[in-house]
């Protein structure tokens, strides 16, 4: 085929690529609108603007401006967070059915806190959040260590999964060791991995705002690496990849990611796992599209189950890690039985 042919072809690739990227961000912002409108107590969508743009003390504006902003603009970062761990832990473990958790990070944040309740005596919220980040980083840290053990030229997709579930279950016997020790640490266990974004203040954003960030960077930068890897790990290395230092870059991008996100909002199942296999058939196997695209979905659904949440069960609501679980199950089952296995 002749350059003259393909150019048009890569340009109308291109075209329909940016255009599903606008059409997903225009989704994020309709479940932003819902999010802040949407609940217990509704608000118009002129008072909810009214409030953002010239508040004056009404219920409504601290409706909005207390309750409802910080929890979307959480809602925003997780799913962002997740979305795009999940697209960088299933292409670098070439496992359709990997999920951030398989670094350890959601037991390494659970035991994390667990622990620094009861011995050090724990107490708020932005306590556990420092606490459960720190564990998450170090499980990480120790499964990529012991997946590096007796190999050469680093980790391996195998001795990653092999590693993770070890530590995991390793520090899942810890934590339900430890809340056996004490009801407070057994209350907040028992809240986070139910998995919320409710009652989370601004300030908790903005803790976790830096290391989400710093993870999409290396998420972006690991993504020309990815796509090398996928070829096979000869192939990458014909082609000039250091494959240990891509290797280490995704993996330090998913920690930072789904630590943020875990430690803040706790066990949030199905999001790392089945966004990605939403996003791959709008962006084929090209992770410099598949990771924003995975990321914007993963936005957008955890926004729309949030809200789920809020009106199936007046005058309370459910939780968003138990919805996720009730949407993403059957709607995972229903992608495998209708699509083939997707080799990575």
């Amino acid at each position: 085929m002749s350059a003259t042919a393909v150019a048009p072809r890569l340009l109308g690739v291109r075209r329909r690529r940016l255009g599903v990227l606008l059409a997903l961000l225009a989704s994020v912002a309709v479940a932003v609108v819902l999010s802040v409108t949407i609940g217990s107590k509704s608000v118009p969508l002129a008072d909810a603007w009214h409030a953002l743009t010239a508040p004056t003390g009404s219920e409504n504006d601290l409706v909005i401006r207390s309750l409802r902003l910080p929890r979307t603009a959480l809602g925003v970062l997780a799913g962002l967070a997740l979305g795009v761990a999940g697209a960088l832990m299933q292409g670098h473990t070439r496992n359709p059915l990997a999920d951030p958790g398989l670094l350890g990070v959601t037991q390494g944040a659970a035991f994390a806190m667990v622990a620094s309740i009861i011995l050090l005596g724990a107490s708020t919220l932005l306590t556990y959040i420092w606490y459960g980040l720190a564990g998450a980083l170090v499980a990480s840290v120790a499964v990529f260590a012991l997946g590096m053990v007796g190999g050469r030229g680093g980790p391996t997709p195998v001795t990653l999964a092999l590693a993770g579930t070890a530590v995991s279950a390793l520090l899942y016997a810890l934590t339900s060791a430890l809340v056996l020790l004490d009801e407070q640490a057994m209350d907040v266990f028992r809240f986070w991995q139910a998995g919320s974004i409710a009652s989370r203040g601004a300030d908790v954003v903005w803790q976790v705002l830096p290391f989400v960030v710093a993870g999409l960077v290396l998420a972006l930068v690991n993504a020309p690496g990815l796509n090398a890897l996928s070829l096979g790990e000869d192939v990458a290395r014909s082609l000039g990849q250091n494959i240990p230092l891509t290797r280490t870059i995704g993996i330090a991008a998913v920690t930072l990611l789904s630590g943020a996100a875990v430690a803040a909002c706790g066990s949030l199942a199905f999001v790392g796992l089945i966004v990605p296999h939403l996003a791959r058939p709008l962006s084929g196997t090209d992770h410099r599209w598949l990771l924003p695209y995975s990321g914007l979905i993963g936005a957008a659904l955890l926004l729309t189950a949030d809200v789920i949440g809020r009106v199936v069960a007046p005058p309370g609501e459910l939780e968003v890690g138990v919805v996720l679980a009730l949407l993403g199950a059957p709607f995972f089952v229903f992608l495998v039985r209708r699509r083939k296995p997707v080799r990575l």
